[in-house]
């Protein structure tokens, strides 16, 4: 399609309406503007590309965002004000003047009435490095008068936690497009979990784009996304749906997210309470003066069923022992060059050793990717004297025998 003929045409760009849904009540509480174009045959096309291409002359890629967003906030005016707007504007054009055509166009609407709060401008992860201060200076003026920023396709590019940390937008964009029918990637799932950390330390609002099954909504829900949107849920129109819309259908998939989370709670402390009573039992048996290796090898051999790897660190992360370690056959060996390596880097090392000190009991770790053996398994510690702790190393095989352990 020709960008002249577009605007030449500019009459026949129209706003589609995308909707968010929140995840606290399950309503509609704003859409994404999306650009189309009526065709002369009755078609209608997306032009969404038209305001990326560079090619086309800044001044008629401003020209159609004011255009798309007059209409969008007329129509939210007339039809229901407490919508949010979630409009996507050039990053690049932003930057060029400051925002200054973009302010002096709200001034307008704000003076017959329209709730500036309610807009919420989205923006790309375009920003130089050497732009950066320029843009911080530019978000608080913003937030200042009521206008909220959202950074979209967060993660796609290095430095992402980096600038959000220092720009703090309102929202944050997580596209889940990508992620496929079946368990999601380990990899994404940490992502994106420390992404729904940092965004609640800087006051943020997780969103999830994309959604189209699900269970990229179940990934969203577990990894903090307070909003929701994506042709799974309801897809675009010419016109505002219902605010209840999507209720009952979420409703349903929460519970089932709920009925499954709790299985796996109750799987992880089954496990826990069984290995607590195993490792008690086994303790009975081992003198304190026992040389450590003797001790990991006994507890190895005893736990052999779920362990593939045990050692004894200090309450310091030291690791005062060898690793003991099965191999393909079953059979326990001690591996020297591990001794005296220091742990205590690892993230929630110090926090597990109070909750021993403190519960006098073991902790079954979340999952993570073992470095040497490259697949996701669990630790699960425990207390053997004030000062001595024993490692088991749980592999992803026996995890994925188990309901609930993955």
């Amino acid at each position: 399609m020709d960008p002249v003929e577009i605007m030449l045409h500019e009459n026949r760009v129209v706003p589609n309406y995308h909707p968010v849904i929140s995840a606290e009540t399950q309503l509609v509480v704003g859409y994404e503007i999306e650009a189309f174009f009526h065709e002369e045959d009755g078609t209608v096309q997306s032009i969404d590309w038209f305001f990326k291409d560079l090619t086309i002359p800044d001044e008629f890629r401003l020209e159609l965002s004011r255009l798309l967003l007059e209409k969008a906030i007329e129509y939210q005016m007339k039809t229901d004000p407490s919508m949010y707007i979630f409009f996507t504007y050039d990053t690049n054009l932003l930057m060029k003047d400051r925002g200054e055509c973009l302010e002096k166009f709200l001034d307008i609407y704000t003076k017959k009435g329209f709730d500036i709060n309610k807009l919420i401008i989205q923006l790309k992860e375009e920003f130089k490095t050497e732009e950066m201060d320029s843009v911080r200076i530019l978000f608080n003026y913003f937030k200042s008068i009521g206008i909220r920023i959202a950074l979209d396709d967060i993660g796609e590019r290095s430095g992402s936690f980096d600038r959000l940390a220092y720009l703090k937008p309102s929202v944050v964009k997580i596209d889940v497009g990508f992620l496929k029918d079946n368990d999601s990637p380990h990899l994404y799932r940490d992502v994106h979990h420390s992404l729904s950390l940092l965004s609640q330390k800087i006051g943020a609002t997780l969103m999830f784009k994309n959604i189209s099954t699900y269970h990229q909504l179940n990934h969203a829900w577990r990894n903090g996304g307070r909003f929701y949107q994506g042709n799974y849920l309801i897809r675009s129109g010419q016109e505002y749906v219902p605010i209840d819309c999507c209720q009952e259908k979420m409703k349903k998939d929460f519970q089932l997210f709920v009925n499954y989370e709790r299985k796996k709670i109750k799987a992880q402390m089954t496990l826990t309470n069984a290995i607590n009573q195993q490792l008690k039992s086994i303790l009975t048996s081992i003198h304190s003066d026992d040389p450590l290796d003797e001790t990991i090898l006994k507890i190895g051999k005893a736990c052999s069923d779920y362990a593939f790897r045990v050692y004894i660190c200090n309450e310091e992360g030291l690791q005062l022992s060898a690793n003991a370690e099965k191999d393909n056959d079953g059979n326990w060996s001690l591996k020297e060059e591990i001794r005296n390596k220091n742990w205590s880097w690892r993230p929630y090392f110090f926090e597990n050793i109070a909750r021993m000190n403190i519960e006098k009991k073991g902790i079954l770790s979340d999952l993570y990717t073992d470095i040497e053996k490259n697949e996701q398994i669990r630790t699960f510690s425990y207390p053997i004297s004030d000062t001595l702790y024993v490692f088991l190393d749980i592999p992803y095989a026996y995890l994925y025998e188990q309901e609930g352990l993955l």
